[in-house]
């Protein structure tokens, strides 16, 4: 097999052109070496990757965005959440939002291609970089980028060498949801929903308890044993070598035996825990506020093992058709009022500290009570790469996701 290295500005790839016994019997033909060098610039021009506008021009009427259900609100939930309908009336551009409940969902609609923005996950948006699906942001074009926190401008999940692919939308922890009928106060510790137990009700753990459906979850049951056993020295949840990836497996198997369900559908937990069935689970704040809106007894907390956690970033797709709603709506999504009424509504952080402040929907303590505080806290989705920290090897996000799907399936 012929093998060209061509280096496109973030990495090296490798193009596999014939057999070496075509190309023997090619390279007697001067026209079939022409072909093979224009077949093998052909396929570099259709790797490139395409460079950011400089100008934002004309919006073109329309903007579609793939998002976490309840990160775009125009009002038809409850009126006072709608930060797309002036959006529309000033830029022109007709917002159509696609829900998505995992980012493997996301990555999979981002690879169908038609879309033009993405709310990313730190689990998917080094993925959708390196797969070459999103396109560089120029930040230049974005007046209120010289707002977004410093923490996150240059966050190691959109930016690569320098060159952003995405904007800091919202962060938050994976939150411990539970029921305060049970629980009189807050639990302390992950083990409620990973050790057989018994609830201070005096009933069994055993089928009352809920776990999120999609492998970054592992990375919890990681943190959780980085805590509790640290003879196997887990510094990094995302980084597991074979010997500490076994036994955190073995966690989730045990796990499996205890848990009814999965959840990755936000308003299905909101109804599960309504309906008394489940008492303890992981979760994200869009639950608990619904819950709590509604006067439900459910609290949270981050146990003392700290949480896993997620930092979005929008970004957009390599083939956008609609770049210049895109830029438009990329501004937007920083502005103070859109962060603030979103962090209110969602239970989450801004991205723009300064939205904490002045916003009558979250209030003057919003961001303390939703958690601005325990950044440091955090361990952030990141995806699981096989050359990780130190020379080490690591199992790699495709072996997480072959392994959690067969966990989900033992039962």
């Amino acid at each position: 097999m012929a093998e060209f290295f061509i280096h496109d500005g973030y990495g090296i790839k490798i193009l596999k052109i014939v057999s070496h016994f075509y190309l023997n019997r090619m390279i007697r033909n001067s026209f079939s070496v022409v072909i093979i060098f224009l077949l093998s610039f052909s396929l570099l021009n259709c790797n490139s990757k395409p460079k950011p506008i400089t100008v934002i021009g004309k919006g073109e009427g329309e903007l579609s965005i793939i998002a976490w259900p309840g990160y775009i609100e125009r009002g038809l939930t409850d009126p006072k959440f709608d930060w797309v309908t002036d959006f529309e009336k000033e830029s022109g551009c007709k917002v159509i939002v696609r829900s998505a409940s995992t980012s493997d969902e996301m990555v999979a609609l981002m690879n169908e291609g038609g879309y033009d923005l993405i709310t990313a996950s730190g689990d998917s948006s080094l993925r959708l970089i390196e797969s070459g699906k999103v396109r560089e942001i120029n930040i230049d074009l974005l007046p209120n980028w010289k707002l977004v926190d410093q923490r996150l401008q240059n966050a190691p999940w959109h930016t690569i060498d320098g060159h952003h692919f995405g904007v800091p939308f919202q962060w938050g922890p994976n939150l411990l949801l539970y029921n305060t009928k049970v629980f009189k106060t807050p639990p302390s510790s992950w083990g409620i929903l990973f050790e057989e137990q018994l609830f201070p009700d005096g009933k069994s753990n055993r089928n009352r308890i809920q776990a999120f459906d999609g492998p970054i979850y592992i990375a919890d049951a990681a943190l959780y044993l980085k805590s509790v056993k640290p003879e196997l020295g887990i510094n990094d949840p995302y980084e597991l070598d074979d010997k500490q990836y076994t036994v955190v497996i073995d966690l989730l198997k045990r796990q499996r035996q205890l848990i009814p369900k999965y959840w990755h559908d936000t308003l299905v937990q909101v109804e599960d825990f309504k309906e008394g069935r489940l008492v303890a689970s992981s979760s994200w704040p869009f639950q608990v506020n619904i819950l709590l809106r509604d006067k439900e007894p459910v609290g949270s907390t981050i146990p003392v093992e700290g949480a896993t956690g997620w930092a979005d970033s929008t970004m957009m797709h390599r083939n956008a058709k609609n770049i210049n709603c895109a830029y438009k709506w990329l501004d937007h999504s920083i502005s103070l009022k859109l962060q603030g009424d979103l962090a209110a509504w969602y239970g989450s952080i801004p991205s723009v500290p300064d939205s904490c402040k002045n916003n009558p929907l979250l209030g003057e303590s919003g961001c303390d009570d939703n958690g601005f505080l325990n950044f440091n806290k955090i361990s952030f989705w990141k995806t699981p790469i096989e050359n990780c920290a130190g020379g080490r090897k690591c199992v790699p996000y495709k072996k997480w996701s072959e392994d959690f799907i067969s966990i989900i399936g033992s039962k």
